[in-house]
């Protein structure tokens, strides 16, 4: 009997092939560059697509706890460069890239990053004008979120006290870059937002590089500003630095100087203005004053008050008139009304059935009080009421009998 040659399953020739990749250090490490196509991001976190280039493709697989530390969305058409290894899904039978690190080609992630958000945010209308909260003018306590040790702080608290030193300011602590940075600067926004003595916040931080300042871009922080109850003047690096939250606060400024300028008027110029319109109050008030005594002395010469008793005496006289037309014209009335009266009280009398009865005349009722109209309405032996002039009789029906009309035609 000849020897049989092994037989292999599907799941074996998978397996192998994957062992032979694995084992490949070539195929462990490596970077590719193409064109991404039939980008999908599936809900569990994991991307799926292709790259390719003139000549072939290459399936890819990115998983959520990779794809996390990318800072852009990838989108079909997008030249990357991607950075992982090489094996084999067995279910399929499919050799893929599992994709470890994604790059833009040619452009900083970081930048693309910046660019998807600010699209994004502003679709949603968090940076139009109508949402921008008006600044005081003479805040009485400033919230300061910054780094502790750094220059901004410095910067603002000398701004402040040259300029308005009567403020109050709240320092509150918060990292302004690397881990953790994030969550430590919506905290010092909530934080600020909760105390009602609070009436401006200024978040602010030094110069850096984009990757230095990447915490002020993020969409956490730029919602808890978009969020906060009280005013927020951005002031995040150098003048040429812009950041998610410069457009999302409702002032940005250069520098942590000019935000502090910004926050607080100079206190010689306040005051000069209050004594400006101290000045410009008190000679309102005087020409006020001259303008009422000038109304008072012309009312006061008029006639009225130059001979107040012949006006008395001739206004007692116009009312004394008055009431004597007065009185006639309502006894006229009640005159009229009263002829009035009597012919409806003399109408009224020829229309009563008592006076018809003191003619002779009178009334037939049956038992039950209904007045009998017609011969018809009464039965032989029917007790009946008579009403006459004086008085009611009952008596009993012997004999009905209609009388014959004649119609005329």
């Amino acid at each position: 009997m000849k020897n049989q040659l092994p037989v292999f399953t599907v799941t074996e020739i998978n397996r192998y092939v994957k062992s032979l990749m694995q084992s490949d250090p070539g195929l462990r490490d490596l970077w590719v560059s193409g064109e991404i196509s039939n980008f999908k991001h599936h809900r569990s976190g994991h991307m799926y697509f292709t790259v390719k280039d003139s000549s072939s493709a290459l399936r890819c697989v990115f998983f959520r706890r990779d794809n996390l530390s990318c800072f852009f969305e990838p989108q079909d058409g997008m030249e990357v460069i991607l950075q992982g290894y090489i094996s084999v899904y067995e279910p399929a039978g499919q050799y893929q890239l599992y994709v470890q690190e994604l790059q833009p080609a040619g452009v900083g992630s970081l930048y693309i990053a910046f660019e998807q958000l600010k699209q994004k945010l502003e679709a949603e209308g968090l940076f139009k004008a109508e949402h921008k909260k008006k600044l005081p003018k003479v805040p009485r306590k400033i919230g300061l979120v910054t780094s502790p040790g750094g220059a901004a702080l410095q910067d603002i608290l000398t701004t402040i006290k040259k300029r308005f030193p009567h403020v109050q300011l709240l320092v509150v602590e918060s990292l302004v870059q690397g881990p953790g940075a994030v969550a430590d600067l919506v905290r010092a926004i909530n934080i600020l937002n909760l105390k009602a003595d609070i009436d401006l916040i200024i978040l602010a931080r030094g110069g850096g590089s984009l990757e230095d300042l990447w915490p002020f871009n993020d969409e956490k922080v730029a919602r808890a500003i978009f969020k906060s109850s009280k005013p927020i003047i951005s002031a995040v690096g150098h003048e040429t630095d812009f950041t998610i939250a410069d457009f999302t606060a409702d002032l940005r400024a250069h520098t942590p100087t000019e935000a502090a300028a910004a926050a607080v008027p100079v206190f010689s110029e306040l005051t000069a203005e209050v004594e400006q319109l101290k000045s410009r109050s008190g000679l309102a008030l005087k020409n006020r004053v001259l303008q009422e005594k000038q109304r008072l002395d012309h009312i006061v010469s008029e006639r009225f008050f130059r001979r107040p008793q012949e006006r008395i005496r001739n206004t007692k006289s116009g009312l004394s008139e008055i009431e004597t037309r007065l009185k006639k014209e309502m006894i006229r009335f009640l005159q009229l009304k009263g002829i009035k009266l009597t012919a409806l009280i003399d109408k009224l009398e020829s229309y009563s059935p008592l006076k018809v009865m003191n003619r002779g005349y009178t009334f037939c009722r049956d038992q039950k009080g209904n007045i009998i109209r017609s011969v018809k309405d009464i039965k032989v032996g029917q007790l009946l009421q008579l009403s006459l002039r004086d008085g009611r009789a009952e008596c009993r029906a012997e004999k009905v009998e209609e009388d014959r009309v004649i119609e005329s035609r």
